[in-house]
């Protein structure tokens, strides 16, 4: 019991440590909670015989669920003083050699939420853009909708991916994306269980014509907004022509690319 209120009091600590930027503190990011998750549609996690049974799943062994102050936060939007918005790319599908170009010219922290069916031989391709700067994230392994799935199916798509990106790159990634931005209290419980420290949607979509959506709030850019690209198959622009279009009028906003990474960390 003793064990128990201790971690209750180290996780809010924890939490409000995140939003931090060259030794500045922000505001922490804004979180959705177990309580969100429910509301898209949450389904129940597995009971402790249930996750013995699912041991032999190849996702590794699992910390134990321990109820939902232990799940990850959700983040849609990051409040800071700083004036930076986070790129975030997703899939994999679009690789524009000129893309790698512009990351490397205008040093752009970008982070890349991979799927490995999509990826596919592409690998090559993302240890060029993780070379120039960018960040590699986890997007699951073959991009399937996850809320509702049972949680060996919905752990074994989120960790499998992790030992992907950890066997090629030698990294293990700390944030995640659902596909279609869909998800359940079974999937922060799988994705904590697999190491995610954050899960990560988005405020504005960069659609394929360079034109901005928003999911919520105002219609216009702000500090701490993340921005989602998702692949097109037939986008109007390629990504390296959307991506400097919206360079250009994060400039007249007078907003910067920030790390994403650097504002959502490891607690």
């Amino acid at each position: 019991m003793a064990v128990l209120l201790v971690a209750g009091l180290v996780l809010p600590v924890v939490l409000a440590g995140w939003g931090t930027f060259g030794g500045r503190a922000g505001a922490g990011p804004a979180v959705r909670g177990a309580d969100a998750a429910a509301g898209a549609g949450a389904g129940k996690g597995v009971g402790a015989g249930e996750a013995e049974a699912e041991a032999g799943d190849g996702a590794g062994p699992s910390p134990g669920h321990g109820g939902p102050d232990r799940l990850p936060p959700v983040v849609d939007h990051v409040p800071t003083r700083d004036k930076v918005v986070f790129l975030t790319y997703d899939d994999g599908a679009e690789r524009d050699p000129r893309f790698i170009d512009l990351v490397r010219g205008r040093r752009l922290p970008v982070s890349m939420f991979l799927t490995d069916s999509v990826v596919g031989p592409g690998y090559g391709h993302f240890a060029r853009l993780r070379s120039v700067g960018a960040s590699l994230q986890n997007h699951t392994l073959d991009h399937p909708a996850l809320r509702g799935l049972p949680y060996a199916g919905q752990r074994a798509e989120i960790c499998g991916q992790q030992r992907k990106l950890g066997s090629r790159f030698g990294i293990r990634p700390h944030l995640f994306r659902p596909p279609y931005g869909t998800y359940d209290t079974t999937t922060l419980r799988a994705a904590g269980d697999c190491g995610i420290a954050a899960v990560v949607l988005w405020r504005v979509t960069l659609e394929g014509d360079g034109t901005l959506t928003y999911t919520r709030g105002a219609h216009r850019l702000t500090p701490g907004d993340i921005i989602s690209v998702p692949a097109g198959e037939t986008p109007a622009l390629t990504l390296a022509e959307r991506t400097t279009r919206l360079l250009r009028e994060l400039e007249e906003r007078g907003l910067r690319v920030g790390r994403l990474e650097d504002y959502v960390r490891r607690p």
